[in-house]
């Protein structure tokens, strides 16, 4: 089982439109090594859902629960991914925690910072957790 942190600027879908939603596909994403990490997410990876924009903080957490596929709308190079919300945060984690701490220090997040779709280490996702004083 694998863990990834998806980025979305909650203006457009945030982590609240996914508990709506009940289940939601992650597409709309362009970056090529984004789509690479995409294409690695199996049904029951862990997805941390992080708010960009003004918020930049870390809000729930969600499963992968879908196989990649090709996006419906798109030209059939990029894939999607859809997901189920599992719960929030008890304490959402901002960027400015993430990067004074020093589980994170080599992490894409912390390094490539326009990457929408990052992997997490189990280390870093039990860090995480821990920040966000929640049981995974």
């Amino acid at each position: 089982m694998a863990a990834w942190l998806l980025k979305t600027e909650p203006t457009t879908y945030s982590w609240d439109d996914l508990v709506r939603a009940g289940r939601g596909g992650w597409d709309g994403v362009a970056n090529a090594l984004a789509q690479q990490h995409l294409r690695a997410m199996q049904p029951g990876d862990r997805a941390v859902i992080y708010h960009t924009g003004a918020e930049r903080r870390a809000v729930g957490l969600a499963e992968i629960v879908s196989a990649p596929y090709p996006e419906p709308a798109g030209d059939g190079k990029r894939v999607m991914v859809d997901l189920v919300p599992h719960k929030p945060l008890v304490q959402p984690v901002g960027l400015d925690v993430f990067k004074a701490t020093p589980a994170f220090a080599g992490s894409a997040l912390v390094r490539l910072g326009r990457l929408s779709v990052v992997p997490l280490s189990a280390t870093e996702l039990a860090a995480l957790l821990a920040l966000a004083r929640t049981r995974g």
